[in-house]
């Protein structure tokens, strides 16, 4: 820990602002990390049971197991159902707009990860240059002598390789972040889409087998 803290102090107060970028990397990989893993659930289990339950002509228990669910496929899927004594336009009509209304919470703050990894990478350079610009000032400064002279140059030579250092290190975390949240993401809107469509075909093609009796009380509830 203390050869850590020997290196972020060793360069600069440009170290600080990468570490303010990484501190938002974290926030933003945990934050999205917890609601994308917490909402997702198995895209066969769920078709498998809502297919058994559509063919059984049971819709009110399908749209009690979305409920119980509380996942965005399961939300949107149930917005149809509840639709389902409806026609297909009010029915497709539903599940578009749940989609709408799920799909950009999916999505959110997982792009600013690729932001925030540039802005690293780039704060490590400037810190760079700054730390090059005080070693060859160091050099070029007149009235000091060569031992002071090398030890300014080490110095800022230092605070240059620790800030490109430390902002690599920030960028590739932004990086890997974003490529597994990003595709994370990417699966959870594939399923969804996949899913809404089985779903109104279901619909469609098994109307007479639907028991619509209780379906417009789960509505209300």
């Amino acid at each position: 820990m203390s050869g850590i803290l020997e290196h972020f102090n060793a360069g600069g107060w440009a170290m600080w602002v990468i570490l303010g970028w990484l501190s938002l990397v974290f926030a933003i990989v945990i934050e999205r990390s917890i609601y994308l893993f917490g909402s997702s659930i198995s895209k066969d289990v769920f078709l498998s049971t809502m297919q058994k339950c559509i063919l059984a002509g049971d819709v009110q228990k399908a749209i009690k197991m979305c409920s119980a669910a509380n996942a965005p496929l399961a939300r949107i899927v149930q917005a149809g159902l509840i639709k389902v004594n409806r026609p297909d336009e009010e029915v497709q009509a539903a599940l578009d707009e749940a989609a709408l209304r799920e799909l950009p919470k999916i999505a959110t703050r997982t792009g600013y990860l690729g932001l925030l990894a540039n802005l690293a990478m780039l704060s490590g350079l400037f810190g760079t240059v700054v730390g090059l610009i005080k070693s060859f000032g160091a050099v070029s400064k007149p009235g000091v002598d060569q031992a002071q002279k090398a030890t300014l140059l080490a110095e800022g030579i230092s605070e240059a390789m620790n800030c490109t250092a430390f902002g690599l290190i920030v960028a590739i975390i932004g990086l890997i972040g974003f490529a597994v949240l990003n595709g994370k993401t990417q699966g959870l809107e594939d399923d969804i889409n996949e899913a809404t469509v089985q779903v109104m075909n279901l619909i469609v093609n098994n109307r007479q087998k639907v028991n619509l009796a209780n379906v417009q009380p789960a509505a209300a509830e």
